[in-house]
């Protein structure tokens, strides 16, 4: 179950500002459900979970399955071809161990020593490669994909190829879709009416996902959840309540939203957060810039600022009810870190009251606090606020008045990096 919690917003905006965004918010809702708003060529994740046929799931699991003899996958893909399937695979990996299959990424960067290293890695492994591209063009995973399929010829030969690369682009078109053809390699496909930042319930991030040896129905199940509960036209759905606090905020001058959690893990849940809510919403010279800490980690070095620094910060926090585990404070008879009034208490207690203090001393010192309340953290769950956050975003892009599915502002950089490239 998710629950969202508004209370301490009171003070930072008027309830009727709020309402505005509140009225709004099933008319904009209905525009993503009957594609009749900006971006509707790319509305095919609205109803994704309920659509993705039997054929799909049973094929991707098939191919995960022949995959999971590999000792290493390498999925190579950059943004939206990544990082759901990495947010998932962290979630429900151990801190200190691999899944089943050690599943490695690649092409999201374009540094030297990553890629030189990564090799190096790989040559002394059995390993095959997901490769993740609309295009087969886009410059990194590009570049990253070049690289392993020589070491593949160079380590098992060009008959190799087939049965260890995977490929997840066009049905028809491209550079990576003609490699599926001259090697007869395995390949799904990247939907056209699904952006990459909203791709992670596609094969995009369910193969890795299945790789992992995470349960994709059961991750499906969850979305299809999301979709009954967050696609009603209704102010009392929590989509259209996120959406229209964190808009009626953005009007009073918060402009940065700060997704706050205490889970290691969940850090690469942020990531793809970012990269969904940023990617929407900044053009024209608007957007709520989205940042992520991790208490109470970086309560050491970023906690001043946000107790005292610019009042242009508004944050959600991500709270989970019950922990996975439960450890206790031991007692210690000397006593000489003076923590024994903890003893018998356990860690997700403590970390709560950590939570629970920071979010009040927050507020107090000029930040509107939402919260995100999570049941527990299992596979289910995480399918709903997957598509709890997609919804959301689709809903607060058109409150803020941009098209939350295209990127028009990648192509700047990209113009730029390919001149002094020498394309």
């Amino acid at each position: 179950m998710i629950n969202f919690n508004s209370e301490f917003t009171k003070g930072f905006v008027k309830a009727e500002d709020v309402e505005h965004f509140l009225e709004l918010g099933p008319k904009y809702l209905k525009a993503l459900k009957e594609q009749t708003g900006l971006g509707s060529d790319f509305l095919g994740w609205v109803d994704l979970p309920n659509r993705i046929s039997e054929h799909e799931i049973s094929e991707i699991e098939r191919v995960a399955k022949g995959l999971q003899k590999f000792q290493t996958i390498v999925v190579v893909g950059i943004g939206g071809s990544y990082l759901g399937s990495k947010a998932v695979i962290d979630l429900f990996t151990p801190y200190f161990e691999h899944s089943q299959t050690e599943i490695l990424f690649a092409g999201q960067n374009l540094d030297e020593d990553y890629i030189n290293q990564l090799i190096q890695y790989l040559s002394g492994r059995n390993f095959a490669v997901i490769v993740i591209s609309k295009s087969g063009t886009t410059l990194e995973p590009a570049v990253g994909f070049r690289l392993l399929l020589n070491l593949i010829v160079e380590n098992y030969g060009e008959n190799a190829i087939k049965n260890r690369v995977v490929a997840i682009t066009d049905a028809q078109k491209g550079a990576l879709r003609s490699v599926v053809e001259q090697y007869g390699l395995e390949s799904f496909v990247v939907p056209d009416d699904v952006g990459g930042r909203y791709s992670v319930l596609t094969a995009v991030g369910l193969l890795p996902i299945a790789v992992a040896g995470i349960d994709i129905r059961a991750l499906l199940n969850g979305a299809k959840n999301g979709e009954a509960k967050y696609t009603i036209e209704s102010k009392e759905n929590m989509a259209i309540q996120y959406a229209a606090f964190r808009n009626a905020l953005y009007q009073k001058g918060y402009n940065n939203e700060i997704m706050v959690y205490s889970k290691p893990k969940w850090n690469a849940m942020a990531e793809w957060w970012k990269q969904l809510y940023g990617e929407s919403e900044g053009k024209e010279n608007k957007g709520i810039f989205p940042v992520s800490i991790n208490i109470t980690t970086d309560l050491h070095s970023l906690g001043q600022y946000v107790q005292e620094g610019e009042r242009k910060l508004m944050e959600t926090f991500i709270r989970f009810a019950n922990p996975e585990t439960k450890t206790q404070v031991p007692n210690d008879n000397n006593n000489y870190d003076q923590l024994n009034y903890l003893t018998g208490k356990s860690f997700h207690f403590i970390n709560a009251q950590a939570e629970t203090g920071t979010m009040q001393a927050h507020n107090e010192g000029g930040v509107p606090v939402m919260q995100i309340m999570l049941e527990e953290l299992n596979i289910l769950i995480l399918g709903e606020l997957i598509y709890f956050y997609e919804i959301a975003c689709g809903i607060s892009g058109y409150m803020l008045g941009v098209n939350p599915f295209d990127q028009p502002g990648v192509e700047a950089y990209k113009k730029n990096m390919f001149k002094l490239l020498g394309k």
